[in-house]
């Protein structure tokens, strides 16, 4: 997974907040912890959804009512490097690794409040179908060009 740089030793190495380009503050919430009093793993993926799909719908990218166009998820991701909990807030830090004609590899690093180091990489590929036919796609310009804006 290019979110993260590997070691010499093969482990992997958290990514830094300067790597991204969008952020989005999320809140933890108490049933967010497992019986270890850390973050259940499932709750990352939840975080990693919500950043991304909240980004596109602030950015007029994604009606999710009544848009031509959705975005499925077909392939996900996660490192983990330190843990989070609630009452953390976490900010995620999102960027476009690559925009192909009908998807989209999005990267996120989940930071603890203003956390320079990721405690958490993961990615997902939405790939953008017609919500009619549920056919792929092709990405439309206005969403092409904000996606550039956030591309590393």
């Amino acid at each position: 997974m290019p979110a993260a740089q590997d070691r010499t030793d093969g482990r992997a190495t958290p990514g830094l907040r300067s790597a991204y380009a969008a952020f989005v503050t999320l809140p933890t919430r108490w049933s967010d912890n497992d019986i270890y009093g850390h973050m259940n793993n499932v709750v990352h993926y939840a975080l990693i959804d919500s950043a991304v799909n909240g980004w596109l719908i602030e950015n007029a990218l994604l009606d999710i009512q009544a848009g031509d166009t959705i975005g499925l998820v077909v392939e996900t991701g996660c490192r983990y490097f330190a843990e989070l909990a609630f009452p953390d807030p976490v900010t995620a830090g999102i960027r476009a690794a690559r925009i192909g004609n009908s998807s989209v590899r999005y990267e996120v690093g989940l930071f603890r409040g203003d956390a320079d180091t990721a405690a958490a990489e993961g990615f997902f590929v939405h790939v953008y179908v017609d919500r009619a036919t549920s056919r792929p796609a092709s990405l439309p310009a206005t969403m092409r060009a904000k996606l550039s804006e956030i591309a590393r």
